[in-house]
């Protein structure tokens, strides 16, 4: 399995990860990771009418991610990671799967949260899950759209 991609986007599959990223990362499978999607029927059900025509999907808690994605079931697979928040996303590396890079896309306002950009809002916590990334040499940027700049977060972190 090839992790082509990984992406943190609250809104998890939606038009922008449908058929842009997706398609510009050439990937073969989308793999939801989120412990409360996999636990509502209609947010699985949504998930399954976004995905793109040709893309295979998982959704999995961040437990059962691990495990797959660690045990190379997809391993002749373009698999692009998504995970709706930031935390998600530091388990998964915390928890051994090999990331290079991490785009944070979106990240709505949540409690404690300031803007550190357009479509990104972080709290504390937000910015030490990514400094842990950072620390265990994944590089973690801020990138919306393909043709914005895929700067380092680092750069809007004060």
């Amino acid at each position: 399995m090839t992790i082509i991609h990984a992406r943190v986007d609250e809104r998890l599959i939606h038009g922008q990860v449908a058929t842009i990223w997706t398609r510009l990362v050439r990937a073969d499978r989308i793999f939801v990771v989120n412990d409360k999607a996999i636990k509502s029927e209609m947010q699985i059900g949504a998930l399954k009418l976004a995905r793109p025509q040709g893309i295979k999907l998982t959704i999995a808690s961040v437990r059962r991610a691990l495990i797959t994605l660690k045990s190379g079931k997809y391993e002749n697979e373009n698999v692009f990671v998504l995970t709706n928040n930031i935390r998600d996303m530091r388990e998964l590396i915390d928890g051994g799967v090999k990331l290079d890079r991490v785009n944070v896309g979106n990240v709505a306002p949540h409690e404690g949260a300031k803007s550190i950009k357009a479509s990104v809002y972080l709290n504390e916590q937000d910015e030490v899950d990514i400094k842990a990334m950072i620390n265990a040499g994944v590089e973690v940027t801020a990138q919306m759209v393909p043709t914005e700049s895929d700067a380092s977060i680092t750069i809007f972190l004060k």
